[in-house]
């Protein structure tokens, strides 16, 4: 599965007439994907006004070569998931406490972390929820 595989994914939050494309871990659950940062900062002020996003993941990104001397020929294999929606704020510390720890699954065997008040109330989480998404893979 793309989502188990990929580390980091690119969130795309609307700024204006523009896209703000960064890099973001995320870690998931049946129903959501979760993302993580700091209480303040452009991301936070964009989704404030703006809570539509696509987050976009990939994997196994290879090049693919069917004739050496023709240019065209060159390409990409690649798994990828776009996943489109609005971004829901996260505030009930014991849901922050399973977006963490969907994340630190990703590069921990452990997913039962603890965690302190002020580190939770410290840390703007937010979640997108499963519902309109597209999946493609090229070359496999």
């Amino acid at each position: 599965m793309v989502l188990e595989k990929a580390e980091v994914c690119t969130l795309a939050i609307p700024d204006g007439n523009k896209a703000y494309a960064i890099p973001m871990n995320f870690g998931f659950t049946g129903e959501y994907i979760y993302f993580h940062g700091a209480p303040f900062g452009k991301k936070v002020e964009l989704l404030q006004n703006n809570p539509e996003i696509s987050a976009v993941f990939y994997t196994d990104a290879a090049l693919n070569i069917r004739h050496e001397n023709v240019a065209c020929s060159y390409s990409m294999k690649f798994r990828s998931v776009i996943v489109n929606g609005q971004a829901e704020m996260v505030t009930d510390n014991d849901e922050k406490i399973i977006a963490l720890n969907s994340m630190m699954k990703k590069f921990s065997p452990k997913d039962d972390f603890k965690y302190n008040a002020p580190a939770l109330n410290n840390v703007h989480v937010f979640k997108l929820k499963f519902l309109n998404y597209t999946a493609y893979k090229r070359g496999y």
